[in-house]
């Protein structure tokens, strides 16, 4: 096969949440562990670090990766959904795996995938944990893909588990309460494994304290520690750079820590990331403070960081973000409204097995607004989109893609304006630049 053959295989036969949503989420381990015991169970030859939760597991799970590769580390990244290419999800270093690695991983376990019948994320970490096997990687950042307790990631058993945050998201899959979702991402906390966990809630501590007594793991909560402040934020032409000031148990202890990213989210996946390098650099060698300041100072640079927070055009400011449930929505637009402008356009769209109406009411009403369809079968139809919106007061028009909605509000809009491209991560990725090529 042809790695276009290979790529058209794997997205027509193989069940893939991001295109058909909840039928491919596989409720077991059973395929994963399937394939990993006909691979030689790979996931066993390298340590690890699994960081979950709702919001911000994508941004801590690049942060820790760059900090291990600015320790000299051979790093693997596991991370879902991707933007552009397919092989973002499985990177070495920053690289993404070669298309020829893909192509001989699907030729050579051929009979056996048509044996399991794997979801497509299933496939797809399996074939992470191949490759980084192959590679011998010194240590793999793998970012859960939904959930925790049966997400196909959770073969591992990690040097270290992260859980971020828990807010609403996925609850026909996950739950309908806070302590629910948060049952599902303790999932992770594995015996004897330290557990960091990224924000103190009174619904979701009780489950995580409770699961870790259970597993006799320490547990600790960033947020009760460590307060990340930003001190400035950078805007340049194709990024954002935020400068914080971090204090630890009421006590300054780093100041002017530069991030190569920027949003309002950072300031908790920061206090997250930065209270997970303190349990990291116990267990690995060399990732001191200067790994730490130097990872976090050339995230995208190393890791190929994108779609957060993400500036790519200017005369109008064209700004794209991933945000994309209740929690992730209403903090960017916090910022959004106080960001410098003149008037605000929205490119939107949302997936179609989600209710839109409650994360809609968190968009300002003070805004044009252009409907669309992300290019996937799960994609709510803009006409549709555009209903739901004007029923909590939102007023826009429906276009045919992604790229024509844009198109539309930066034509519509004046320099001085601010355009906001939010509400799918599959909207996102029509019109994100590829990191390789900026």
């Amino acid at each position: 096969m042809t790695y276009a053959e290979t790529l058209n295989y794997l997205y027509a036969q193989l069940p893939m949440f991001h295109r058909v949503g909840p039928a491919a989420f596989k409720k077991d381990l059973t395929n994963t562990l399937a394939l990993s015991s006909h691979l030689g169970d790979p996931h066993m030859k390298f340590p690890t670090v699994h960081v979950g939760g709702t919001n911000g597991k994508g941004s801590v799970s690049h942060m820790l990766a760059a900090i291990c590769q600015a320790a000299g580390l051979k790093t693997g990244l596991y991370i879902s959904p991707h933007y552009r290419d397919f092989r973002e999800r499985i990177k070495i270093n920053g690289n993404y795996i070669p298309r020829k690695a893909v192509v001989e991983f699907v030729e050579s376990n051929l009979q056996k995938i048509e044996e399991v019948q794997p979801s497509f994320f299933e496939l797809c970490v399996a074939m992470a944990f191949d490759h980084f096997a192959r590679e011998r990687v010194d240590v793999a950042i793998v970012e859960v893909g939904l959930g925790g307790r049966l997400d196909s990631t959770n073969i591992i058993t990690p040097e270290l588990s992260v859980i971020t945050n828990i807010s609403y998201d996925h609850m026909n899959m996950l739950g309908d309460t806070l302590t629910l979702i948060a049952g599902e991402k303790a999932g992770i906390i594995k015996p004897g494994v330290p557990v960091v966990i990224g924000e103190t809630h009174p619904e979701s501590a009780p489950v995580f304290l409770e699961k870790a007594r259970s597993t006799g793991s320490e547990i600790v909560f960033a947020d009760q520690h460590i307060v990340a402040s930003p001190l400035r934020e950078d805007i340049q032409h194709r990024g954002i750079r935020t400068f914080y000031h971090a204090a630890r148990d009421g006590k300054t202890w780093m100041s002017n820590l530069e991030l190569e990213a920027g949003g309002p989210f950072q300031e908790k996946n920061m206090a997250t990331a930065l209270q997970a390098w303190e349990k990291m650099k116990t267990i690995f060698p060399n990732i001191d403070e200067n790994a730490l300041k130097s990872g976090l100072k050339n995230l995208k640079q190393l890791t190929r960081f994108m779609g957060r927070w993400e500036v790519i055009g200017n005369s109008p400011t064209v700004l794209c973000d991933s945000a994309h449930n209740e929690a992730g929505i209403a903090m960017a637009f916090n910022r959004i409204n106080n960001w410098p402008h003149r008037e605000l356009h929205i490119v939107t769209g949302f997936v179609n097995d989600k209710p839109a109406e409650k994360v809609l009411s968190f968009f300002p009403k003070n805004a044009s607004y252009y409907f669309a369809k992300a290019n996937i079968p799960r994609g709510l139809d803009a006409r549709e989109l555009a209903q739901q919106a004007a029923s909590v007061g939102l007023t826009g028009r429906a276009y045919s893609s992604v790229k024509n909605a844009l198109k539309a509000a930066v034509k519509r809009a004046s320099p001085d304006d601010l355009v906001v491209v939010i509400g799918s991560i599959f909207v996102v990725a029509e019109v994100v630049p590829d990191p390789r090529r900026a």
